[in-house]
């Protein structure tokens, strides 16, 4: 017999109470907070023969004419391609229910999906249509995508280009293919278009039994593009690119993010509170996006506990500033980068007189400048929510 006033036992609990239980297990695991070690190794390997330039300028081959027009006459095309590369690999490393924040903590299989998700996310930022036998379509012709985290890495299909040997798995064409890549080690990446033949293929050093060239294949008879073909890649955008999305916590003094990553709460060693706090503590006047607040909260509610922030760090001077109400306009006063949705940057502040040489806004009559490293801690004010605050004229 249950009596009144005690829990059911776990086999007796209705299942509506059983269900409950089950969701609060799962939402404790995925709140669970767990550290990675540095990467011991690079993400990416580079080969002399495939190193590019920044800046290039290059002729564009009439039969790549038309998928290169089409990529410039994309709205801000190059913006929204580094951004989907690194959507991609944000999208594996999944921070806020894994804490991790380098490519290198990925298992083998969700590497092996990467050049997949640069795919999918490439097709719908840009709209592509399917292909008859490729991936894309673009103006009426077919056209694959391939990623490598190595330069000159990537993978041919037979089914790309014609070669009487291959029979019925041969391509229809020698078909043209969008060639990435990415280092997120060193922010560089780069996006070419080649059209992929035979000749342009690997093949192996030695000669068959009647001395005739061999195709150097791998298991899955796919062959890499040869050195010697880096000449006929018409490279987007000038070569290579060196701005790819910051990964602030891959980039961030070592010291600083272990501070940040194992930051608590006195009796709270996995405080998600804290270790935001800690964040917007060392990292100051640059902007954090919502991935690495995700990935340093790990929890389901962190963009909150971002906010919340805001009320721990005043009484040290530090403002939270994100993309509603005042805060744009303070943003914009102090010549700091401006939050956008899913944004926050914070800085230290204090009280300065209206002569002031200082970037500056003025709120009830006081103004506020960005610290100097030796003025000394001064509480913040609560920046209003709904109005804007007063900027002297330039």
């Amino acid at each position: 017999m249950i009596q009144e006033g005690l829990p059911f036992p776990q086999e007796a609990a209705p299942a509506g109470i059983q269900e409950s239980r089950a969701l609060a297990a799962m939402h404790s695991r995925r709140n669970t907070f767990r550290t990675w070690d540095l990467p011991r190794e690079a993400m990416s390997k580079t080969p002399r023969a495939w190193r590019i330039q920044a800046g290039l300028t290059q002729q564009v081959p009439e039969d790549l004419a038309p998928f290169v027009e089409w990529f410039n006459n994309q709205p801000q095309a190059r913006e929204r391609f580094r951004w989907a590369l690194r959507d991609s690999v944000d999208e594996l490393l999944d921070g806020q229910r894994t804490g991790r924040w380098a490519y290198q903590h990925l298992t083998k299989t969700e590497k092996t999906y990467l050049g997949t998700a640069v795919e999918v996310n490439l097709t719908k930022e840009f709209e592509i249509a399917d292909g008859a036998d490729l991936d894309w379509s673009i103006t009426g012709f077919d056209i694959d995508c391939k990623f490598s985290k190595d330069l000159g890495g990537w993978e041919i299909p037979m089914e790309m280009y014609l070669c009487a040997d291959h029979g019925e798995r041969a391509g229809r064409a020698d078909h043209a293919a969008v060639v990435t890549w990415m280092n997120d080690d060193t922010r560089e990446w780069a996006a070419g278009i080649v059209r992929i033949t035979d000749e342009r293929l690997r093949w192996k050093k030695e000669r068959d039994a009647n001395g005739g060239r061999v195709r150097a294949y791998n298991r899955d008879n796919k062959r890499r593009l040869a050195d010697s073909a880096k000449s006929e890649v018409y490279w987007l955008w000038g070569g290579l690119q060196t701005d790819l999305p910051t990964n602030l916590l891959l980039h961030l003094d070592p010291k600083a993010r272990e501070r940040i990553l194992t930051a608590s709460l006195p009796r709270r060693p996995s405080s998600g509170q804290q270790r935001l706090n800690q964040l917007f503590r060392e990292v100051q006047d640059r902007i954090v996006g919502r991935q690495t607040v995700l990935t340093v909260g790990q929890q389901d509610d962190s963009p909150k506990r971002a906010r919340d922030a805001r009320k721990y760090l005043r009484p040290e001077g530090i403002v939270v500033l994100g993309h509603q109400g005042s805060h744009p306009h303070v943003a914009r006063a102090l010549r700091l980068p401006v939050p956008i949705k899913g944004e926050w940057i914070s800085t230290r502040i204090v009280p300065v007189s209206p002569d002031d040489a200082r970037p500056k806004f003025s709120l009830d009559g006081q103004f506020w400048a960005r610290a100097r490293g030796n003025e000394l801690p001064n509480p913040a004010p609560d920046l209003p929510d709904d109005r804007e605050i007063d900027r002297p004229s330039d």
